[in-house]
């Protein structure tokens, strides 16, 4: 069983349980993720199972798009309403949210938040945070492609944005902004790459066998795809020659995905990663 899985996550339940329920009914030990979501936050999530597993650095598009709501007049250990308050302060009246908004648009830099898997001289962020250690992080280079206020009473907005962007981080920064403390309330993920809530089961679906997985050749079709013989050459890792324009392409067998190839000097091509 090899291929993309579109789950919902539902809130209350980490990335890894997602995970760990789907070995136990699928049976298999070759699954993994996307990118994480918070426990309390809902939506996409990607799982990639079997030999999908090896695809994740080649798949066309992992942007992510999210609709969220903020709150202001407190700052928290986590930058969300799960963590310990650390701080309050008054509420000044924000007068345009969407023309806050506005000014997150484009190509910026993001502290990464303390309780998250950012790794720091080998070690996640939330291993220093949870034994009350202090790091210094290091700002990250984001691109905000879109972000737009929907209701202004309860500071809810849709953001479209780059992987790794952290949206507690960002709710930080857009209630510093107006002068505010402020936090994540609630968060759920709409898109991840060309996968919405559209395409997406529950674990219960799963389990009664109402689901389809998207086909590793599908997940990759934006790569040039060619079959290629002896098929011995390419399990192997040896380099081989190719026609082609494309400097990345997609080797087949028997229609399926075997390996990625890219080129290494005029027709001759090296094997990036294998995927049987």
């Amino acid at each position: 069983m090899d291929g993309i899985l579109p789950i919902y996550k539902e809130a209350g339940m980490t990335s890894h349980d997602v995970v760990m329920q789907l070995r136990r009914i699928l049976r298999i030990k070759k699954i993994g993720h996307s990118g994480t979501l918070d426990p309390d936050a809902q939506g996409v999530l990607l799982v990639l199972i079997g030999k999908a597993t090896k695809t994740l650095p080649f798949l066309e598009d992992t942007d992510k798009e999210y609709i969220a709501t903020m709150k202001l007049g407190i700052q928290t250990f986590s930058d969300d309403t799960s963590g310990a308050v650390l701080k309050e302060a008054p509420i000044v009246p924000i007068t345009d949210f969407n023309a806050l908004l506005k000014q997150f648009c484009g190509v910026q830099t993001q502290l990464p938040p303390m309780v998250s898997s950012v790794r720091m001289n080998g070690r996640k962020l939330y291993e220093y945070a949870r034994n009350n250690e202090s790091v210094e992080r290091i700002p990250r280079d984001i691109h905000i492609y879109e972000i737009e206020a929907l209701d202004d009473k309860q500071l809810k907005f849709r953001v479209a944005c780059s992987s790794g962007t952290y949206i507690r981080s960002l709710c930080v920064d857009i209630a510093a902004k107006s002068g505010n403390l402020g936090c994540m309330d609630t968060l759920i993920r709409t898109r991840v790459g060309r996968f919405t809530l559209d395409d997406c089961v529950g674990l219960d679906a799963v389990a009664n066998g109402n689901f389809s997985l998207v086909p590793i050749r599908k997940a990759l079709a934006h790569y040039p795809q060619f079959a290629y013989e002896p098929i011995s050459d390419i399990v192997q890792g040896k380099k081989i020659t190719l026609s082609c324009e494309a400097n990345e392409v997609a080797i087949l067998d028997r229609d399926e995905v075997m390996a990625i190839y890219c080129r290494e000097q005029g027709d001759q091509f090296r094997c990036v990663r294998g995927l049987w």
